[in-house]
C-alpha cells in the first residue's frame, strides 16, 4: 500500500510525521469517521503525542472568533513557529460534513507550510466538539506542530466542553451588557482562563471589562485570575496582547503543576467518552431494532413507564 492509502494507517502516520500535508488530512478524515480505523490511528499516535500545547477559542456567535484566531496565526508565525487550527464547525443536517467553513474565512494562511487548518463538524454532539476531535488533536500532535488552536462554534451552555479539550480556554464576548451576562449564564466565567473584549473599537467596551472584572472579583479568590485582553480581530490589534497572556497561563500551569493534572483529567474523560460509546454500540446491537420500536410504542401509548421500559430494553444485558 502506499503512504496515501486511507486503509493503511500506519503508513499514513509515518508520512504525516515526515510532513506529508496530504496524509495527514486523510489521517484527520479517518479519525472523523470513526470506527476501526480511528481506533488504529489513536493507537499509532497516542504515544508520540504530548508535545503540542492547545488552546481553545470559545465564544457566542458572532463574537469573531474565527476572525481572531486569523490574527493570532499570523502573530504566532511572525513569531517564527508552526501551528495547526481545527476549527469545529456545525454538521450539515445532510451530509453530516462541516458547513460554516473557517478555513475560508482564513484563506491567507492557506499557503503557509508553517500553518494546517481543519475543519471538522460537530455532528450535533453537544458541545460543539465531536468524539473525534480529541483524537484529531492527538494526530496534529504527533505531526509536529508546537500549538494547536481548537476554535469551537458557539452552541449555548454545554460550550464549556471545550475547556475538556484545551490546556487553555480562551473565551471571547463583545462590548455590551448582554455578552458578559451570557457568559455568566453559560458557566464561561468558571472555565475561562483568559477573556477576550473583541471588536473593543465599539461603545460599551471599558463597560464590559469593568463587569468581567467584577464577576471575577466574586469568583476568583486566589490562584491564576483569568486576564481581561482586548482586541480589534478585524486589524490585528491586540493579538500580541492576547498571546502574551496564553503564554502566562501556561508557565502558570506549568510552575504549578496544573497543566500535568489537566492532561491526566483529559485522558480519564476521553477514556470514559470511549468505554460508553462502546457500550452503547454493544447495546443497540444486542438489543435490535424491532424489540426497541415495540417498546418505545408502549411508552409512547401510555401503555408503560419509561423506567420499566428501559428495564425491559436492558434486561437482557444484566449478567
Amino acid at each position: 500500500m502506499t503512504a496515501t492509502d486511507p486503509g493503511d494507517p500506519a503508513a499514513l502516520v509515518d508520512a504525516a510525521v515526515a510532513g506529508d500535508r496530504g496524509a495527514l488530512a486523510r489521517l484527520l478524515t479517518v479519525v472523523e469517521r470513526g470506527g476501526a480505523g480511528a481506533h488504529a490511528v489513536g493507537r499509532l499516535t497516542y504515544a508520540s503525542a504530548g508535545s503540542a500545547y492547545t488552546v481553545g477559542i470559545t465564544g457566542a456567535p458572532g463574537a469573531g472568533k474565527s476572525t481572531l484566531t486569523g490574527s493570532l496565526v499570523a502573530h504566532v508565525r511572525r513569531l517564527g513557529q508552526r501551528l495547526a487550527v481545527l476549527a469545529i464547525d456545525p454538521s450539515s443536517p445532510y451530509t453530516g460534513g462541516a458547513i460554516l467553513g473557517d478555513r475560508v474565512r482564513m484563506a491567507e494562511h492557506a499557503l503557509d507550510d508553517g500553518v494546517f487548518i481543519r475543519s471538522m463538524a460537530t455532528r450535533g454532539h453537544l458541545g460543539g466538539l465531536s468524539l473525534s476531535a480529541p483524537e484529531a488533536i492527538r494526530v496534529l500532535d504527533a505531526a509536529g506542530f508546537a500549538w494547536v488552536i481548537v476554535e469551537t462554534v458557539g452552541v449555548g451552555q454545554v460550550e464549556v466542553e471545550v475547556a475538556g479539550a484545551a490546556d487553555t480556554t480562551v473565551v471571547v464576548v463583545n462590548p455590551g451588557w448582554g455578552d458578559s451576562v451570557q457568559a455568566n449564564k453559560a458557566g464561561l466565567m468558571e472555565v475561562a482562563d483568559v477573556f477576550v473584549v473583541n471588536k473593543a473599537d465599539r461603545p460599551g467596551t471599558d463597560a464590559t471589562v469593568h463587569d468581567l472584572e467584577s464577576m471575577m472579583d466574586l469568583t476568583h479568590s486566589e490562584g491564576w485570575r483569568p486576564p481581561v485582553v482586548r482586541t480589534v480581530a478585524t486589524i490585528g490589534e491586540g493579538s500580541p496582547d492576547l498571546w502574551a497572556a496564553v503564554d502566562g497561563h501556561r508557565q502558570h500551569l506549568e510552575a504549578s503543576g496544573g497543566l500535568v493534572e489537566r492532561r491526566k483529567a483529559r485522558v480519564r474523560a476521553e477514556l470514559d467518552l470511549i468505554v460508553a460509546q462502546r457500550l452503547r454500540a454493544r447495546a443497540e446491537s444486542l438489543l435490535g431494532k424491532t424489540n426497541r420500536i415495540t417498546v418505545q410504542s408502549e411508552v409512547t401509548a401510555g401503555r408503560l413507564d419509561p423506567w420499566s421500559a428501559a428495564d425491559q430494553l436492558l434486561a437482557p444485558l444484566d449478567p
